[in-house]
């Protein structure tokens, strides 16, 4: 049993590795690489007799308590507490009524496009909708860096990401407790479950970072530094969605951020080696997510589904582009507001990726709709991979300038 499942980690991250080097040798995006050599690595297992110990019903908790910590810790803790209160008031507004607009308005037009009512009904056009309202804009970051774009920017993507991955994660829960018909998720108002998750996440993300920072400090170690907060990002995660029964990613955002700002003035001494640790982390469990995706991709998707994936990518571009320009529109009068060259940065460079592919990953296979959604999520990544991604660069040199 443990020499099956030592082969099984090292066979995903050989081809997580072998995706790199696709990547060095070809120039492709290292996720598309990673994808494409998990999807051929899939093809060929058949004829190995190779088993990679992937399944339906232990996917969830491999994204979920492994994957996703690390890359939502290791995007928020390169943010700039100081700038990110600049930007706080437009990317809550995105990262909230963005986020909710964009589920029902991209649900409404998934249902009235599938127009199967029995087969798709409204629940799972509303799980489809919240797992594309959130965005994963990791290409578009690493162009606006390279072109050095204005620092505000950055910090309006990388904020608005983060914090929407947590809406949607609650929505996505809310849903899917509807769907399965769990009583937990029905004995408070949909408005109040909402709310209980979401700042119930975000409070355990403040005490874990509190806590986080103190002992870093108590130990003033740079090499324990790392390991507390390697440790607080998997802690932090597992207390809030095991325990408290809040949003695990929430409470990751929260714990780095904190983090990072109570270790301001110790920063240089007691974590100047920290930005390199999560880089890796953050390079290393992406890579194995899309090497993932790439595995459970098959042919017979695209001959069956590939009309549903067609109305989820119009889809998901209307209701992004309505979440954008209307939470712009609510946030003009503010001293920091959303320009329309930068509108439509957000709306292009929204792009989806490594959090609607862990949300639909997670789906029961129980729902009879399951390979549907994931057929269109599926659909929508890798459009925004091979379309978004790859002629994204134009407005970023255009409109990536300054307010």
């Amino acid at each position: 049993m443990t020499i099956t499942l030592i082969s099984q980690v090292l066979a995903l991250v050989g081809l997580a590795l072998l995706g790199m080097l696709l990547t060095r040798l070809t120039r492709l995006e290292l996720t598309l690489s990673c994808m494409l050599i998990g999807f051929l690595a899939g093809l060929g297992i058949g004829y190995v007799d190779f088993d990679t110990g992937i399944r339906a019903h232990n996917l969830q908790d491999l994204v979920f308590f492994v994957i996703l910590p690390v890359l939502i810790f290791e995007a928020a803790w390169h943010i700039k507490p100081a700038l990110l209160g600049r930007w706080l008031v437009p990317v809550m507004v995105l990262a909230t009524l963005g986020v909710l607009i964009s589920c029902l308005i991209g649900a409404g037009l998934v249902y009235v496009g599938i127009g199967h009512p029995t087969g798709f009904p409204w629940m799972a056009a509303l799980l489809t909708g919240a797992i594309l309202a959130a965005t994963d804009p990791i290409s578009v970051i690493d162009q606006l860096r390279k072109l050095d774009a204005p620092e505000d920017l950055t910090t309006l993507f990388e904020g608005e990401s983060l914090f929407n991955d947590a809406t949607a994660v609650v929505l996505f829960t809310l849903f899917l407790g509807l769907a399965m018909m769990e009583p937990e998720s029905s004995e408070m108002t949909y408005l109040g479950f909402f709310a209980m998750v979401f700042f119930g996440g975000l409070l355990v993300g403040i005490v874990c970072g509190l806590v986080s920072a103190a002992i870093a400090l108590y130990l003033a170690n740079p090499a324990a530094t790392v390991l507390v907060l390697v440790f607080s990002a998997f802690g932090s995660f597992f207390l809030a969605e095991h325990l408290f029964h809040v949003s695990g990613i929430m409470a990751v955002v929260a714990t780095a951020v904190i983090t990072r700002w109570a270790l301001s003035d110790a920063e240089e001494r007691l974590a100047g080696g920290v930005g390199v640790t999560w880089d890796w982390l953050g390079l290393f469990f992406n890579s194995i997510l899309f090497v993932i995706m790439g595995l459970v991709i098959t042919v017979d998707m695209f001959k069956e589904r590939w009309l549903a994936m067609l109305i989820a990518i119009g889809a998901a571009l209307v209701a992004r582009a309505a979440a954008v320009g209307l939470c712009s529109l609510a946030t003009s009068p503010l001293k920091h507001s959303i320009g329309f060259g930068w509108q439509l940065l957000l709306f292009w460079g929204g792009l989806r990726g490594a959090i609607a592919i862990a949300l639909v990953l997670a789906l029961p296979v129980e729902l009879d709709y399951w390979y549907t959604i994931q057929s269109m999520v599926f659909g929508v990544v890798l459009f925004s991979m091979l379309v978004q991604g790859t002629t994204n660069s134009f407005l970023v040199k255009r409109f990536g300038n300054p307010l």
